[in-house]
């Protein structure tokens, strides 16, 4: 799994005409005065470079480009500017990160940055940022970038990891065993608790593997507070979370009642009236600044402006349960409507919802494929996507991530030796990838893949679970933001939950790929269909994003999503953390590595206000244990400094500065 310094790279390989433009746009650069050197000091990692072009006329002047292109200006320039320069003619967009036009084109006075745009000083240290990973990796091979990306762990963090895990392995073996001598233990089970005789114990197969109960019994349940916390309110920018107390050691968890039951440092805490506490019935909340929920665009915040009166309405016509399948009496107008303006969004022609987003690839993959075929999947795919390829039935090979050239490879030797023993040609060859791995934060290389996969006839299936809505001038995902034909893929599967403040997913393709998943698809048959009341909420979301509601909030949303994303990570780097992903991107993991750091993290930012989602094994790597940070609309410039504050507290207290000091961290 790739870790890095700072953000990963993704970089196409130049012409001269491109590494001409970029010599003349540094030119510029240095005559209006901005220094490149100073800001990369400051910074631990490179920005994605993602080349939207696919002819040579649209590289021929990369400064027109960023100066002309109706997606990335960011700074407004007057008429006569505009006639100078050119019109924005570009059917592609060419992404350098937030790239703003340079004011020296423009003839009125601006006014100073600070007046007119919070963002301006991140936009152009990005716009920067971006021109030196061009010229840095001007002539990097697809191989060096990947191994770039595959820069060594600390020593003393994957040391004291591996050791942790041994300790914690064995000691855990030493207490089962102990335990089991003398009958004694909090997981021993005993007749008298069950009522029943304890012979009959034995008459059982057992549930779970003797790893997986002496993992979860013996280092899950040390940490297990930093998870599934419960909360009392919509998750917003803030929070309200329930407090909650074990009695037993963390093997169980309950919701706390008063503020007596509290810790002594817990009650410090709310003692200093630093965090707002409310005592209802029997539930204590605490209000947290959010930082992990799938809030992209802020519809959990606005939602009473943007939403509620549409919503409100379809409640007067139709019920909350359709009570039925898709195929039986479960499909009513809002269920074609959604369907309609998903299939217009995503530039397909039809489309299908589903009421589950795990469900949409788990129940869609096996109705497309099955034995006899080939999947070809990105090895950090979610596991939805792993559970449906399972079940399909396929023979499934997984690339290297993001890396084309092994795609090739398995895509050459699939066609050359075909299937195993019979040597069969394949039935159908699938490529499974995603918009945003949102484990990782980082953009897939789609316009490589596509390209690949054209060449050698294998189908494409795009999981844009995180990247529709968020991602692109108008948010249309990561088709958009690398400037790829939505043709050019054959299944587009997405989901509500992310953006759209809804839930489901749907999947856009052709009318014959749609209407065969109607007929065989699963979740169309069996499981009951969307609640009209999400079908509404999923279309004004929607009018919202494509500015059909008459204002301009979803591109105001669109464009905070991105300004926020890209300062917070800029700020995370500057630290010294080792951050994972690509700008523009909403979700920022940083590299925790230690099994101890993950629920100390967490529990050090809940104590400040701040709620954040840890992950570890075996939801990754033994040695890629890491906190994911969501970036949202609603967050402002200032709930993002007071958390980045409080994030560098914990950095220095957890010692995960390993960018700045790559031996201790």
């Amino acid at each position: 799994m790739p870790f890095f310094n700072g953000a990963s790279t993704i970089v196409d390989e130049p012409s001269m005409d491109k590494l001409k433009a970029d010599n003349d746009l540094a030119n510029m650069n240095k005559k209006k005065g901005t220094s490149m050197d100073s800001d990369m000091d400051n910074t631990c990692g490179s920005t994605a470079i993602l080349s939207g072009g696919s002819t040579e006329a649209d590289h021929e002047n990369l400064s027109q480009t960023e100066e002309c292109s109706e997606t990335s200006s960011d700074v407004d320039v007057d008429e006569s500017s505009q006639t100078e320069t050119g019109s924005a003619t570009s059917t592609t967009t060419t992404i350098a990160v937030s790239a703003s036009v340079p004011k020296t084109l423009t003839k009125t006075k601006p006014k100073s940055k600070a007046e007119s745009d919070p963002y301006a000083d991140v936009r152009d240290r990005i716009e920067a940022l971006s021109l030196h990973s061009r010229m840095v990796h001007a002539h990097h091979t697809q191989e060096e970038d990947n191994n770039a990306t595959h820069q060594s762990v600390p020593f003393f963090a994957a040391w004291t990891t591996y050791l942790s895990y041994a300790i914690l392995i064995f000691v855990g073996h030493v207490r089962d065993f102990c335990a089991k001598l003398c009958g004694q233990g909090r997981y021993i089970v005993r007749s008298e608790d069950t009522g029943c005789p304890a012979d009959d114990f034995t008459k059982y197969a057992p549930l779970l593997k003797s790893f997986e109960v002496l993992f979860t019994r013996r280092i899950y349940h040390r940490i297990q507070d930093a998870w599934n916390r419960p909360i009392s309110s919509n998750p917003g920018a803030k929070v309200n979370i329930l407090e909650r107390i074990s009695q037993d050691g963390n093997k169980t968890m309950e919701v706390l009642g008063t503020l007596d039951a509290l810790s002594q440092e817990d009650a410090n805490i709310y003692a200093k009236g630093e965090y707002f506490a409310t005592v209802s019935g029997d539930r204590v909340t605490r209000r947290c600044l959010n930082l992990a929920s799938y809030n992209y665009l802020g519809f959990a915040d606005d939602w009473n402006v943007t939403c509620r009166e549409g919503v409100m309405g379809s409640l007067q016509s139709l019920p909350v349960s359709m009570g039925s399948s898709r195929m039986e009496c479960g499909t009513s107008k809002l269920h074609h409507d959604v369907e309609e303006i998903v299939a217009k969004f995503c530039g397909q022609d039809d489309a299908m919802a589903v009421n589950m987003g795990f469900n949409t690839n788990a129940t869609t993959i096996p109705a497309l494929m099955g034995r006899g075929d080939l999947i070809i999947s990105d090895e950090l795919n979610h596991t939805s996507i792993v559970n449906g390829a399972r079940t399909s039935g396929s023979a499934i090979r997984c690339f290297r991530h993001n890396d084309t050239n092994h795609l090739e490879e398995i895509l050459k030797e699939a066609i050359v030796l075909g299937q195993p023993r019979t040597r069969r040609p394949w039935g159908k060859i699938m490529v499974i990838v995603e918009g945003i791995y949102s484990m990782e934060g980082e953009f897939c290389d789609l316009r490589n893949i596509v390209k690949v996969c054209k060449e050698y006839g294998a189908y494409i299936y795009l999981d844009e679970a995180h990247s529709i809505g968020a991602t692109g001038p108008s948010g249309k995902g990561i088709l958009e933001y690398t400037g790829v034909d939505p043709k050019d893929v054959d299944i587009m599967m997405g989901t509500f939950t992310k953006s759209f403040g809804g839930m489901g997913g749907y999947i856009a393709s052709s009318k014959d790929v749609i209407n065969h998943l109607r007929r065989k698809c699963a979740a169309s048959s069996y499981h009951n269909s969307l609640s009209p009341v999400v079908c509404q909420q999923v279309i004004s979301s929607f009018k919202v994003i494509m500015g059909l509601d008459g204002t301009n909030i979803g591109k105001q949303k669109i464009t905070a999503l991105r300004d926020n994303s890209n300062y917070f990570r800029m700020r995370l780097c500057d630290m010294g953390l080792h951050v994972l992903g690509h700008y523009d991107s909403p979700i920022c993991p940083i590299m925790l590595y230690n099994p101890a750091k993950i629920s100390a993290f967490s529990r050090e930012c809940y104590k400040r206000g701040l709620a954040v989602c840890v992950v570890g094994f075996p939801a990754t790597p033994i040695l890629m244990s890491r906190a994911r940070f969501c970036i949202s609309a609603g967050h402002t410039r200032e709930d993002l400094d007071v958390a980045l504050e409080k994030i560098e507290e914990v950095a220095d207290l957890l010692m995960i500065r390993y960018a700045k000091n790559t031996f201790f961290g």
